[in-house]
């Protein structure tokens, strides 16, 4: 899946020199958390979120610093810069320059790594470095909930066999030789020994994941690691 295919391409944005009532107007008209601030070309600068004006001086809430923090950290030049943001009426003044921007054929997988790298909730979607949308967490939790809804086809037992078969080939922690697949009706059994119970979870849910099955029977065993003892599943 690429990040056009989940992105929202209306791009609600305000230039740098904007004054912060006109973005604040937009923010709270459109409902969202964020904008972005766009050159006159079109070009990401960088966004003015909703934690950028937390801490402001118009609600009481400006960033303090002690004395002796302030002097170590540069002679109260920190503090200077925090009174900019605190007071500052040009989204320029206020804003977080350096966008972070992700091409619109990227793979979705690649946003989810910077956002989590990162720790930010939004990315600016660029074409030709030109902004084309956005793509957020919220786009994410859509584009989940899409695939969640989507009925499974029906599918013949030994087709969801033999895809049981490959998923688990393809998992590195799926023991291959001691479990084993029985598929009825789209109901599939998983009987065999485990040596570990964290992976009785992942079993029933790549089981779980695979088009077409209707229900896992779970009734492996466990090895108990010291001793070697075999323990029954427990509905056995």
């Amino acid at each position: 899946m690429r990040v056009k295919d989940i992105m929202t391409a209306n791009v609600i944005s305000v230039t740098e020199d904007a004054t912060l009532l006109e973005a604040l107007r937009k923010l709270v008209d459109s409902k969202v958390s964020a904008l972005a601030v766009l050159d006159s070309e079109g070009e990401p600068l960088g966004v003015l979120s909703e934690g950028d004006l937390m801490q402001r001086a118009e609600i009481g809430t400006p960033k303090r610093r002690t004395g002796w923090l302030d002097f170590l950290l540069g002679g109260g030049a920190r503090s200077a810069e925090d009174y900019v943001v605190s007071h500052g009426r040009k989204v320029s003044e206020v804003m977080t320059r350096g966008a972070l921007t992700i091409g619109e054929d990227a793979e979705v997988s690649g946003a989810v790594d910077i956002m989590i790298a990162r720790k930010v909730k939004r990315l600016i979607v660029v074409r030709d470095r030109v902004a084309v949308g956005v793509v957020s967490r919220s786009d994410l939790l859509k584009a989940l909930l899409t695939n969640l809804e989507r009925p499974h086809a029906e599918r013949s037992d030994n087709d969801i066999f033999t895809d049981i078969i490959g998923q688990m080939a393809r998992e590195s922690w799926a023991p291959k030789g001691s479990i084993h697949a029985d598929v009825d009706d789209g109901i599939v059994t998983l009987e065999g020994a485990i040596c570990d119970e964290r992976l009785r979870g992942a079993l029933n849910v790549l089981v779980e994941n695979v088009p077409g099955v209707k229900g896992v029977k779970d009734k492996l065993a466990w090895i108990e690691p010291n001793s070697g003892y075999l323990v029954p599943n427990p509905e056995d």
